[in-house]
């Protein structure tokens, strides 16, 4: 099991808080997992097994919970008196009302709450909106580059991160596809639990995994919850999609560029497609911000991918995106550390994100290399333009050691991994 620290850092400072706590993200982004670290955290604390509650209701053994009443009875009769209970209810949306339940668990001193929900039957945006008392979601996205560095033997004293990033991105985020790497002990001999060696991947299988990921997320619960009757264009919306993450886009162009390829599809229904996209956790929207007027642009958004390893199961092995790619890859991480952000624009000239957060304001561009005078003098230009005191970060895959008027310069990958 892949820890998490940056989740239950998130969740720790709502422990025993009047609040719903409601953890949202993609499938198989790792929901389940975040309550059983969580759970082992609260246990380090002393807080007593027979004090936490853990249903999940896709268990067939939970099936009889299905009705509310009982559910509701099973908890009542499971608490520990006298003390503080924490309740964690697990794909919640397969109760049909289980927002009386929690309503009412709610109204007791006693319990903390916490709830996930998977978009096979519910959006999340709409398991919120059955929650009558207050809640905060918690956002999950599938690993961080840090967190999947973490889950490689002997990655700590290593610097090989070029090789290990490279397939983070072939073999997806996702910490199931994890369990396809291949191992070998000294002998040769594959075995998993003498001290393994790194040997390569069951790469059949991890493309068979995302590719019923995939169908699941898109072919599945997107058509089920929207009603899609025309599933080859709604393939070909995110395969459009998948293949212009981070490039300004709009629907009309989108729509216009399908239609003129053969695919005729009207603005309207490109519109909702990528809206149940975003509502899976599929795509991300950001939209335009002008720095220097200080104010959001309503036109020419970007949109960015949950998952590479999705986007090489849609497209093939793009190698020849990398810039894109590596954008892509930033924009997530900024997600993941607490950040709102923007595309930035000043004058003509576009910067890559805007990131507000905790502590104010940062500005970043993203590029492979700055190794050639063109591609730095460009990449520093947008930077350059900015006349405010905030943060400025250029990052490269280059580990050049490079300053330019007070911008930071980084290793992209030693900047994932917090070197």
């Amino acid at each position: 099991m892949i820890d998490r620290p940056e989740y239950i850092k998130k969740l720790l400072p709502f422990k025993d808080k009047k609040i719903v706590k409601i953890i949202t993200g993609v499938r198989r982004s790792g929901k389940s997992t975040l309550l059983e670290l969580y759970q082992n955290e609260l246990k380090q604390q002393g807080v007593k097994a027979a004090q936490i509650q853990n249903i999940n209701m896709e268990d067939l053994n939970n099936e009889p919970l299905k009705d509310y009443h009982k559910l509701y009875e099973q908890i009542i009769k499971n608490l520990a008196p006298n003390k503080k209970n924490y309740v964690f209810l697990d794909e919640i949306q397969v109760v049909p009302e289980f927002g009386q339940v929690v309503n009412t668990l709610y109204l007791k001193e006693n319990i903390d709450i916490y709830l996930t929900g998977s978009n096979s039957k519910i959006q999340s945006k709409d398991l919120a909106s059955k929650i009558e008392r207050e809640y905060v979601t918690i956002h999950m996205l599938p690993l961080s580059f840090k967190e999947y560095f973490s889950a490689w033997p002997n990655s700590a004293g290593t610097g090989n991160y070029d090789d290990i990033f490279n397939d983070y991105l072939t073999y997806s985020s996702f910490p199931r596809a994890l369990s396809f790497r291949t191992y070998k002990n000294v002998s040769g001999h594959a075995n998993k639990a003498a001290a393994p060696a790194y040997d390569g991947w069951e790469k059949p299988a991890v493309r068979q995994y995302l590719h019923d990921l995939y169908e699941k997320i898109v072919l599945k619960d997107i058509v089920e919850n929207k009603k899609i009757s025309d599933i080859s264009r709604l393939e070909s919306v995110i395969r459009f999609m998948a293949d212009n993450i981070s490039r300004e886009i709009s629907i009309n162009n989108i729509a216009n560029t399908m239609t003129a390829s053969g695919r005729k599809i009207d603005h309207r229904t490109v519109e909702s497609y990528i809206e149940a996209f975003c509502d899976s956790f599929v795509l991300y929207k950001t939209n335009r911000y002008d720095v220097k007027g200080k104010e959001f642009l309503k036109t020419q958004s970007k949109y960015y991918l949950v998952d590479i390893g999705l986007r090489y199961l849609i497209l093939g092995d793009k190698k020849t995106d990398s810039g894109r790619v590596l954008e892509n890859i930033v924009y997530l991480e900024l997600l993941r550390r607490g950040y709102n952000v923007y595309i930035g624009k000043i004058g003509n000239k576009e910067i890559d994100f805007v990131a507000e957060g905790p502590n104010g304001t940062e500005y970043y561009q993203v590029s492979e290399t700055v190794r050639g005078e063109d591609t730095f003098a460009r990449e520093v230009a947008s930077l350059d333009s900015i006349n405010d005191h905030n943060q400025k970060f250029l990052l490269t895959r280059d580990y050049d050691n490079i300053s330019h008027k007070g911008i930071k310069i980084q290793n992209v990958l030693k900047w994932l991994l917090d070197k």
